[in-house]
C-alpha cells in the first residue's frame, strides 16, 4: 500500500508539473515567437504596417454603410458587397489594386448587361421555354468564357475579371428566373461595390501610395549588388588563410548565399510586379518605365548566377586544392573578382540614379588581371601535369592491405574451432562458408569508398583539379558579365537615362529595402 501511495503521489507531481506548462505555453510563445516575428516583419520592410493600417480604416468607412441609419436605408443589406470588395481588392502596391478594382468593376458591369439582356429576351417567351434559354445561355456563356482564360494576354491581365464576370452573370441570370426584384438587387450590388472599389483606389492612390514599378526597380538594384557582393565574398573566402567549416543546414545564414539567393526566387515577383506596374498611371518623371526589360534583364541575371552558385558549390566539396597551391594564383583571381563586383556595382548605381553606365565598365585592370591569372596557370605546368602512377598504384594496394587487416580483425573469432560431432562439424563447415562469403563482401563495401577517394585523389592532376574548376567559373563569370551589361544598356536605352557625366562616380550605396517578400499577396475571389 505503502508503494502505491508513492506512486500516485508522483504521478500527480507529473500532471501538476505538465498543467503548469500548458498554462504558461501560450506567454512563452508570444514572448519568444510571435514578439520576434511581429518586430521583425515591420522592421524589415516599414510599410506594411502603413498597409494594415490603410486596410483598416477602409474597412472601417465602408462599414458606415451599415452602421449609419441613412447610409442603411438607402442601400441596405447589400452594404456587405462594399466590405467584400475591400477585403478582396485592396492590395499591397497600388498596381495590384488597380489591376483587381477595374477588373472587377469591369467584370461586374460587362455581367450585369448581359444578364439584364437575356432576361429581357426570356420575358417575351413561356415560362417553359424560358427555362430552356436561360439554362442554354448560363451554358454557352460560361463555356466561353472559361475557354477565353486560356488565353495567355487574358490569363495574365484580365483573369480575375473573367472570374468575377461569371459568377456576377450566373448569380443575376439563374436567380431572376424565381426572384421577381433581382434587377433592383443587382442595382444595388453594382453601386456598393462601386463604393469599394472608389475607396479601395482612394487608400491606394493617395494616403501613402506604394508602387509595383518603385518595387521593380529597386528590387533589380539590389540583387545586381547581392551578386557584387557575394562573388567577391566567395573568392575571398575561397583564399582565406583559416579554415572554415562547411555548415550545411546554416546555409541560409550564409552572406555568400543570401545574396545570389534573392536572384534565384524572382522569376514569379519580377513577371507579377511588371504587370502591376503596366497598371499604374504615371505618378513621376521615371515611372514610363519598359517593365518588360526589367523581366529580361531578371532572367540573364538568373542566369549569372548559377555561375556564383557554383562558384559557392566549390567552397564545399570535398576534394579541396591545399591552401600552398591555391596561394599561386591568390592575387590575379582577387583582382578579377574585384573588378567583377565593381562592374556589378557600377551597373546597379547607373539604374538608381536613372543614368547609362560608364563607358570603361569593363576597364583595362580586368583584362590584366585575367592576362596574370592566365600566366600564373602557365608558370605552374607541373601541378597540373601531376606526377607518375607508381605512388597510386602503392597508395590503392596500401588500402586494399588496410582494408583486408580491419576485416580479419572483425571476425577472428570465426577462425577459431574446437571438437564436436560429425553433424555439429558439418553446420559450422557450412557457417564458416556463409560467414567468409559476408567477409569477402563487407571487405569490399569497405574498401570502395576508400579507392574511390584514394582514386580521385591520386589523379595525375589531383591538387589542381578543383582550382582549375574554381578558376574556369571565374572567367565563366566574366564571360557572362557581357551579356548583363548588355541589357541594362538595352534597359537605359528603351528608357531614355541619362547620359554618363565624367562626374559620376562609383560610389557604394547602403542596401536597398527590397523584400522577397513583398510580392503582393492574394486575397482570392469570394
Amino acid at each position: 500500500m505503502k508503494i502505491m501511495a508513492m506512486g500516485k503521489e508522483k504521478w500527480e507531481k507529473h500532471i501538476h508539473v505538465l498543467a503548469e506548462k500548458i498554462k504558461t505555453f501560450p506567454g512563452f510563445v508570444w514572448q519568444t515567437t510571435w514578439r520576434q516575428t511581429t518586430w521583425r516583419v515591420g522592421r524589415d520592410d516599414p510599410r506594411r504596417v502603413i498597409h494594415a493600417f490603410k486596410v483598416g480604416l477602409a474597412l472601417t468607412l465602408v462599414s458606415l454603410l451599415y452602421l449609419l441609419e441613412p447610409l442603411f436605408e438607402g442601400i441596405g443589406q447589400s452594404a456587405i458587397w462594399a466590405v467584400m470588395t475591400v477585403v478582396v481588392v485592396l492590395e499591397f502596391t497600388a498596381g495590384a489594386t488597380l489591376c483587381k478594382g477595374l477588373n472587377r468593376g469591369l467584370g461586374t458591369l460587362l455581367a450585369g448587361s448581359l444578364a439584364f439582356a437575356i432576361e429581357f429576351i426570356a420575358q417575351e417567351t413561356g415560362h417553359v421555354f424560358r427555362a430552356i434559354f436561360i439554362g442554354a445561355a448560363v451554358f454557352v456563356i460560361g463555356a466561353a468564357a472559361t475557354y477565353i482564360r486560356f488565353f495567355p494576354k487574358v490569363k495574365k491581365n484580365y483573369d480575375y475579371g473573367v472570374v468575377i464576370f461569371l459568377l456576377t452573370f450566373n448569380l443575376i441570370t439563374v436567380s431572376s428566373f424565381r426572384v421577381s426584384n433581382v434587377l433592383k438587387i443587382a442595382h444595388e450590388r453594382f453601386y456598393t461595390i462601386a463604393i469599394g472599389c472608389g475607396v479601395c483606389l482612394l487608400m491606394s492612390l493617395l494616403i501613402f501610395p506604394i508602387w509595383s514599378g518603385e518595387d521593380l526597380h529597386n528590387s533589380t538594384v539590389s540583387k545586381l549588388e547581392g551578386l557584387a557582393k557575394s562573388i567577391e565574398a566567395c573568392v575571398n573566402e575561397y583564399f582565406s588563410d583559416e579554415e572554415k567549416e562547411a555548415i550545411q543546414d546554416k546555409s541560409s545564414e550564409d552572406p555568400i548565399y543570401k545574396g545570389y539567393k534573392n536572384v534565384l526566387d524572382s522569376k514569379s515577383q519580377d513577371e507579377t510586379l511588371a504587370t502591376h506596374a503596366s497598371w499604374e498611371p504615371r505618378h513621376s518623371r521615371h515611372c514610363r518605365y519598359p517593365w518588360q526589360q526589367y523581366v529580361k534583364l531578371g532572367a540573364v541575371l538568373r542566369h549569372f548566377s548559377y555561375t556564383v552558385v557554383a562558384l559557392h558549390g566549390c567552397l564545399l566539396t570535398e576534394i579541396q586544392t591545399p591552401r600552398s597551391c591555391r596561394a599561386l594564383f591568390k592575387d590575379p583571381c582577387i583582382r578579377v573578382a574585384s573588378e567583377v563586383s565593381k562592374a556589378l556595382m557600377e551597373l546597379a548605381n547607373s539604374i538608381r540614379s536613372h543614368r547609362h553606365c560608364s563607358p570603361e565598365i569593363l576597364s583595362d585592370h580586368l583584362h590584366e588581371a585575367l592576362q596574370d591569372l592566365n600566366t600564373a596557370i602557365k608558370s605552374q605546368p607541373r601541378l597540373f601535369l601531376g606526377s607518375n602512377n607508381t605512388q597510386a598504384k602503392n597508395m590503392l594496394a596500401l588500402a586494399a592491405a588496410h582494408a583486408r587487416q580491419k576485416q580479419e580483425k572483425d571476425h577472428h573469432g570465426v577462425s577459431l574451432s574446437s571438437v564436436k560431432t560429425d553433424s555439429s562439424a558439418l553446420l559450422e563447415w557450412k557457417t564458416k562458408r556463409a560467414n567468409n562469403e559476408q567477409a569477402r563482401e563487407a571487405e569490399r563495401k569497405v574498401l570502395r569508398p576508400q579507392l574511390s577517394k584514394i582514386a580521385i585523389t591520386s589523379l595525375e592532376f589531383s591538387e589542381a583539379l578543383p582550382f582549375a574548376a574554381f578558376a574556369s567559373l571565374l572567367v565563366e563569370a566574366v564571360a557572362r558579365l557581357d551579356n548583363v551589361i548588355e541589357e541594362v544598356e538595352e534597359l537605359g536605352r528603351i528608357a531614355c537615362f541619362k547620359e554618363f557625366k565624367p562626374g559620376d562616380e562609383i560610389v557604394e550605396t547602403p542596401k536597398v529595402n527590397v523584400s522577397q517578400n513583398h510580392l503582393p499577396y492574394s486575397n482570392g475571389a469570394e
